[in-house]
């Protein structure tokens, strides 16, 4: 009798074959060697894109990522949600004994012994992530935060049964309406948009017999997809940011300035306090941020310095600067790659291992240059009114 986790369904003349997962589970492993070696087919499709393949079948290249290459590129952010994101599963993986997204690998090992094509079918997943971060609303992206940083503490253990309950069709959707009705933006990206991706390459990887590798969470969403069209182009594409926002992001600190300079005028000493406000509050919490992190002491007084600064160009931040000093100072090496499992195991472990740390100084430094400006903009605000009433 065919396992549960088959689905077979054709397709202009193909048969496609996907083959539901759970990431971190053995039989999960067992069970993609099995369909493939038996089915023999033209085409293994996997779940991963580029990226995640090349950390997969090139581990010395994650090991020896340039870290102030990543900062400079505004990629910060996506690296230390990526790394937490990857941690859970990574726990999970490690309480069964087995290296995480191995029915993947099984997968890419079988198509070279089979010598059939390889199809990377996922979407690239910064293209995801910044699909989620651009449409999620403000309180969302808060509630995500939150919840990837909580699961860095959650030591919950579930059993093998229960891992594999998860892949049956019932525990699959209960849980995926409870992701929508949470995170209704997220769902949509990460699992919505991803099942057209996944059916699309699907569909059309080359061959007759295609054998698919995937998430269970996609099964559902693919089998429905397969007969439907999908524009690939648009699913690629990361929403620009609003020409409104864009404009916003440069009114507010002009706003601020001709403030200041409105205030000066009429009252000089009310306009220097309006400018020690915005040095002081955008300086100390962005210095404070940096301290939180965990910073060396120079990058603590990098974002000092440079907080009031980038706070009046939407083009800079706080964070870059402050998180460039503490690379510079405490540079990741190949072992604190290489020990982000057992690190990431608790709170303690983010400030220890060098790699979030520097993640976290750009993280934190911008974090409190944020607070910072809203807090001196209404003190700003305030003494302004008071001056012209």
């Amino acid at each position: 009798m065919e396992s549960n986790n088959i689905t077979r369904l054709e397709f202009e003349g193909k048969e496609l074959i996907l083959i539901g997962t759970a990431h971190v589970s053995q039989n999960s492993a067992i069970e993609v060697r099995q369909v493939i070696e038996a089915e023999k087919p033209d085409t293994v499709c996997i779940e991963l894109d580029q990226q995640r393949y090349d950390s997969i079948s090139q581990k010395e290249k994650w090991s020896n990522t340039d870290i102030v290459k990543v900062i400079k590129s505004g990629r910060a952010g996506f690296m230390f949600i990526n790394i937490l994101l990857s941690n859970y599963q990574r726990k999970l993986a490690d309480q069964f004994g087995i290296q995480s997204g191995q029915e993947m690998i099984t997968g890419i090992e079988c198509a070279k012994e089979l010598d059939a094509n390889l199809v990377l079918a996922d979407r690239n997943i910064q293209i995801t992530f910044n699909r989620i971060w651009r449409g999620s609303g403000f309180f969302e992206k808060i509630k995500l935060i939150f919840s990837i940083a909580m699961s860095v503490v959650d030591n919950e253990e579930i059993t093998e049964e229960e891992l594999e309950e998860l892949k049956s069709a019932d525990m699959l959707s209960a849980a995926l309406a409870e992701m929508g009705s949470a995170f209704k933006g997220v769902k949509k990206y990460l699992v919505d948009e991803r099942d057209q991706y996944l059916a699309y390459k699907i569909k059309n990887a080359p061959g007759q017999k295609i054998v698919a590798v995937l998430g269970a969470a996609h099964v559902p969403g693919i089998r429905e997809e397969i007969y439907k069209d999908q524009n690939l182009k648009e699913l690629e594409t990361i929403p620009k940011k609003s020409s409104a926002s864009k404009v916003v992001g440069w009114l507010i600190p002009a706003a601020i300035l001709l403030i200041i300079l409105a205030t000066f005028f009429v009252n000089p000493q009310s306009g220097l306090e309006q400018a020690k406000n915005w040095i002081i509050w955008n300086g100390l919490l962005s210095a404070l941020g940096t301290l939180i992190a965990g910073g060396h002491i120079l990058s603590v007084l990098t974002a000092l310095v440079m907080a009031p600064i980038t706070s009046l160009n939407p083009l800079l931040a706080a964070g870059w600067f402050a998180g460039i000093v503490e690379a510079h100072f405490r540079k990741p090496k190949v072992e604190d790659f290489e020990s982000l499992s057992q690190d990431l195991t608790s709170f303690k472990g983010l400030w220890k291992n060098k790699v979030t740390k520097v993640l976290m100084v750009v993280v934190f430094a911008n974090l409190g240059s944020v607070i910072g400006t809203w807090v001196s903009g209404l003190n700003i605000l305030g003494i302004f009114m008071d001056v012209f009433s």
